[in-house]
Order: C-alpha cells, then structure tokens, then sequence
C-alpha cells in the first residue's frame, strides 16, 4: 500500500530533488525538500545540523529549504507518496538495500524488542547498520536487544532473515546488546557501536569435512 502525505499547505513549497537537487519527474523517487514561511531558523543549539539540513534554495534567491530526509515521489494527481528514509537505504556489493525492511523482520522475532527511540530507555531500541571496519570492507551488520526475560540467538535470527530476504540482505554478524549508546537527544549514536569482534555468525556450528580431493 502507498501512505499519500497529500499536497502543500498554502505558503509551503515542496520539492523532490535528485543527489544533484535537480527536480525529478512524476513518478520517480527522491529527496523531500520543503521552503516557504512556515520554515524553521534551524536547530537550537545545533550549528552542524542546522548547516547540513538547511541548505540554499536552487530556486529562490536568498531563501533556504529543509532536508527530510524522505524519498518521496510525485503522484499524477499533484500528491505526494511516501516511499521511506533515505538514511536507511543503502547500496552493497551492487544491491541496494532497504534496511527498514530488516529491522521490520528482526522485529518480529519474539525475542527482539520493538519500540520508537526513547531517551535513558536503551532497551527497547534496534538497528541495522553497514559497517566499514577495514577500507573497502564493507558489511551489513545487526545490532539487537533482547526483550525482557528473552535472549537473542543471532543464529535462528539469521537463519529467519535467510527465510525471508535474500542472500545479500542477511547480515554477515548479528550483535545482541545489553543497550544501545545515545548522543545527546536520546537517538541511537550509530557511530558509536561496537565493531563485531567475532567471526560472522554460520549457521551450523560443527566443521565441515572435505568431501572430495
């Protein structure tokens, strides 16, 4: 299903901009950019943020418009279509990768608990990530927090994820935490996770013999 976020509000302007903050066409996906009267100064307290979210307008003069962060796409009815987070969408090896749908599948694992990002509450937070820990070395890699009482087995999640997505979408390491580091607004700081600091995880844990010369 689709989720519309309708038209612009009268003294908005919405745009969807390519990488090149190009105007893309009908149909075609990319970034939500907003500008007009209603728009934020920036962030209070936030001069790096303000200055990469806030950027000059191609458009207009003098005038600023705000990053979502979004992918959208224009609809031939003038609406637009929410498609997901671009920080969420990567590319591996040549696949691109929605890691939303992941972290939606982990979700459901009983043992995985899910819920919204909440200051000083670490247990209740999960994440998939790309890892690049050597250049060039780059991995798909899951951090997860088990729900009260559970425990997670990065094993059967694996082999759960196999069941769903394919090959290139399982996480070469599956890491159960006991928390989730925090910058200061109570988000998960990404950054700040820890390296897998074991082998990735396979699914059969006894060695497997030659079976020919």
């Amino acid at each position: 299903r689709t989720i519309s976020l309708g038209r612009p509000i009268a003294n908005t302007q919405v745009y969807v901009l390519d990488l090149n903050r190009e105007p893309v066409p009908v149909g075609i996906p990319g970034e939500l950019y907003i500008g007009g009267m209603g728009l934020a100064r920036g962030y209070r307290g936030a001069p790096q943020l303000t200055a990469e979210r806030f950027v000059s307008s191609p458009f207009r003069a003098g005038e600023r418009l705000y990053r979502t962060g979004d992918q959208v796409k224009w609809l031939p009815d003038g609406r637009l279509d929410y498609i997901g987070r671009i920080d969420y969408q990567v590319k591996l090896r040549g696949f691109r990768i929605e890691l939303g749908e992941i972290e939606a599948i982990l979700a459901d694992d009983p043992t995985v608990k899910q819920a919204v990002v909440i200051a000083g509450n670490e247990q209740n937070y999960r994440v998939v990530i790309v890892r690049e820990d050597a250049p060039g070395d780059k991995r798909l890699v899951a951090y997860v927090v088990a729900r009260e009482g559970r425990r997670c087995d990065p094993q059967a999640l694996r082999r759960a994820l196999r069941d769903m997505v394919p090959d290139y979408m399982v996480p070469a390491a599956i890491v159960p935490l006991n928390e989730f580091p925090l910058t200061s607004n109570g988000k998960v700081d990404r950054g700040a996770l820890p390296a897998p600091v074991a082998a990735p995880v396979h699914d059969s844990a006894q060695p497997i013999e030659p079976r020919n010369r």
